[in-house]
């Protein structure tokens, strides 16, 4: 990737993070939300999903019934199904179909009145809701949870220094060419500004602040403080440069073959945590564990555990729901916080499981989308075994060859073409089921992770989850990347292919995957790059074909001195991380980009106005006089939460429910919060419409367990919301 798209990268991406953390706060979502018609007015409590399909949501909600000719409301549920469109923060809910209605507490001559105004109002209305209690609520539906098959987790090479060091790390052996009206050449297949003299053969590395040399690019790598003058010249200095003395340098390791490298200050400083179970080292960046029971080790490198029992290995792969107990009881506020994520069952990584079903969504104008596809010669396509699906190598872009018919993806939308070098336009539909076939070991699975959802003569909608972007749910956490090495291409041009390994990619719950390039020292204080470029011999590729792959949320370089692991952006705790972000980034003011693809500043021009696609649609609005405390069980029964005890509609007014009258704790349950449901099948059509006898039973036999799990669902989706504004 150029230094100056990686710099760039950089500082958006830091804002991000920053929106992550919830130093820029955005304005809540508030529930019920309201439709007036003219027979009245309809309130839609927030809803309660059933499944996310893609981008189609079912599910039911309560809602009351406020007619113009009638003193009091009529209370009721429907279950629906609607599409979503999702932003960072929020999501409208649109297309509302309504599939079933109960009105437990309405006479039989009415019922047909009341379902023909919600059908009517609701199916010209949309709703806003925000994703954080979007994600809290699928929480409570019946979700298929597949771990991926074919992933691979074998061990990368691991390397322990007891100094700061960081990875050199070439794509293979390393590859050069000739730096334009210069005596040098450049390294291509590395991230770091590797320059070889010519002549002398002489090879020197800079991060911007440091210089080091080697006579073989494997090194041994020295510092030094007296780099050539006419290649210091053509390197970008950066703004807030100061004197630095080699002294302080870190130790230079290269590689080129899967690598993750441990490095500490000194000799391991082991430290005692949960009640001494466990021991962590603190003078490192990687997640480093030792259980005290079982003497094993454990490192958590791109998501993934592995386990040895001394520090030459093996080092084996440990499913993340396959951990020690005392895992789960490393406290959140601890230095080590942070990996809570990636140990199965804890709410940290119940959540990312959430947030992955999520997909980030778009319309995208047909006239507007434009795709121009380059290949290093003739187009070059490799069949992937197992499927009917070849793939173009010779190029940056993502292209697809099924069944004589060429489709591409560019940042998330699927182009079509009849031949490899199109004309593109923007596609309709894609063969599902062979693209479906994909594996992991291609370079090109996560095209996979890329739906078309619906057309029109104007726009497509189009979305991607997790797996886009090299993200994957995997036991009961996130892993980055796939495990398999992809070889790059080289041509005429270098088309590298996204790693798992050798970037110290780390994840936390408030900022997501980052990038660490094996220490967070600063080595990296700018992007790095020759003033000559990188010629035309690199071609990163569009999105996610280039060297540095990406996170659910791209990976970023934060530069820190700090070398203590609780302020570690991967592991550390929430308050050491957002201190960390504002520290160093010095970032200020509005919100400056989204984490979707979709709202990047390149693609915007792509994206139709959701305004002028739903005018046709009324935006419900919320009253604030109405408390968001009613709920419909599975059976349609409608109650509500009164401080804790549920109360059932009975003639008109509220009361306690029969069997009990007990306060349920309003705390949140974790277990009870992430642990799936199977929902039954929606009620019939007989049902729908119950006699009176049915309604009396009904309220007999509230759900009441379903409606715990609902209503603890609402609270921790407010509660995180809540926390966005801190």
């Amino acid at each position: 990737m150029p230094a100056r798209i990686f710099a760039y990268c950089r500082s958006i991406l830091a804002v991000i993070m920053l929106m992550q953390l919830g130093l820029a706060h955005a304005n809540a979502i508030e529930w019920p939300q309201e439709v007036t018609d003219k027979e009245g007015t309809i309130v839609v409590y927030q809803p309660q999903p059933e499944s996310l399909n893609g981008n189609i949501l079912q599910g039911r909600a309560a809602m009351s019934l406020e007619l113009i000719d009638r003193d009091d409301p009529i209370f009721g549920a429907f279950w629906f199904s609607a599409r979503i469109d999702t932003t960072t923060d929020n999501a409208t809910v649109r297309d509302v179909k309504v599939t079933q209605v109960r009105w437990p507490e309405s006479t039989e001559t009415d019922e047909q009145r009341f379902t023909e105004v919600v059908e009517k109002a609701l199916g010209s209305s949309s709703f806003k809701i925000s994703m954080e209690r979007l994600s809290a609520s699928l929480a409570n539906a019946k979700q298929e949870k597949q771990s991926l098959e074919n992933i691979k987790n074998d061990a990368p090479n691991i390397i322990f220094r007891q100094q700061l060091s960081v990875l050199l790390s070439f794509d293979g052996a390393p590859q050069f060419r000739e730096i334009e009206n210069s005596p040098y050449e450049r390294a291509l297949n590395t991230p770091f500004a590797v320059a070889r003299n010519q002549q002398t053969k002489k090879l020197y590395l800079s991060s911007g602040t440091f210089w080091y040399t080697a006579d073989n690019p494997m090194g041994p790598w020295q510092t030094t403080e007296y780099p050539p003058e006419d290649l210091v010249k053509m390197l970008p200095k950066p703004e807030d440069a100061t004197p630095a003395k080699s002294a302080s340098a870190p130790a230079v390791i290269a590689v080129n073959t899967a690598t993750e490298l441990v490095a500490t200050e000194g000799k391991p400083r082991w430290k005692s945590l949960t009640e001494g179970k466990l021991l962590y080292v603190s003078n490192t960046e990687t997640a480093w564990i030792r259980e005290v029971s079982s003497g094993d080790m454990y490192l958590l490198l791109s998501g993934r555990w592995f386990k040895a029992k001394k520090e030459a290995g093996p080092w084996d792969f440990v499913r993340a729901d396959k951990l020690p107990t005392s895992f789960n009881d490393i406290p959140p506020e601890s230095d080590i916080g942070g990996l809570r994520v990636s140990v199965a069952g804890t709410t940290e990584a119940d959540q990312a499981m959430l947030d992955a079903q999520i997909p980030q969504t778009a319309a995208i104008k047909r006239s507007e989308a434009k795709l121009t596809v380059e290949y290093d010669g003739e187009p070059k396509f490799d069949a992937i075994p197992g499927t009917k699906v070849a793939y173009a190598v010779n190029t940056a872009t993502q292209v697809l060859k099924i069944n004589d018919q060429y489709y591409a993806v560019d940042n998330a939308v699927w182009f079509i073409a009849s031949t490899a070098k199109g004309p593109w336009t923007v596609a309709d539909n894609i063969p599902t089921d062979e693209i479906a076939k994909i594996p992991p070991s291609s370079p090109v699975y996560n095209t996979t992770y890329v739906e078309i959802y619906d057309s029109t003569p104007e726009v497509v909608y189009v979305g991607y989850t997790p797996g886009y972007m090299w993200s994957y749910p995997y036991y009961g956490v996130p892993v980055y990347g796939t495990g398999w090495y992809y070889p790059p291409y080289w041509g005429r041009y270098y088309y590298p292919r996204p790693p798992t390994w050798g970037l110290h990619v780390g994840y936390n719950p408030w900022t997501g995957w980052n990038v660490g390039v094996s220490w967070s020292n600063g080595f990296f204080s700018v992007g790095v790059g020759w003033n000559a470029g990188w010629g035309n011999n690199y071609h990163p590729g569009r999105c996610c074909g280039g060297y540095y792959g990406g996170g659910y949320r791209r990976p970023v370089v934060i530069n820190t001195g700090d070398i203590n692991i609780g302020n570690s952006v991967s592991i550390g705790n929430r308050t050491n991380i957002s201190n960390k972000v504002t520290k160093n980034n010095n970032i200020s003011g509005n919100r400056v980009g989204k984490n979707n693809l979709y709202n990047r500043p390149e693609n915007r021009v792509r994206n139709a106005d959701s305004k002028k696609i739903n005018n046709n649609l009324r935006q419900a609005t919320h009253n604030k006089s109405r408390d968001n405390n009613v709920f419909a069980d599975k059976n349609g029964n409608i109650a509500r939460d009164n401080n804790g005890e549920w109360q059932s509609r009975n003639k008109g007014n509220w009361t306690p429910t029969p069997e009990t009258k007990q306060r349920v704790e309003t705390g949140l349950n974790n277990r009870e919060i992430s642990k799936p449901v199977t929902m039954p099948s929606r009620p019939n059509t007989d049902m729908s419409r119950p006699n009176n006898m049915e309604r009396q039973m009904n309220n007999r036999n509230i759900d009441r367990e379903g409606l715990n799990r609902s209503r603890n669902a609402r609270q921790h989706g407010m509660a995180r919301e809540g926390r966005r504004g801190r």
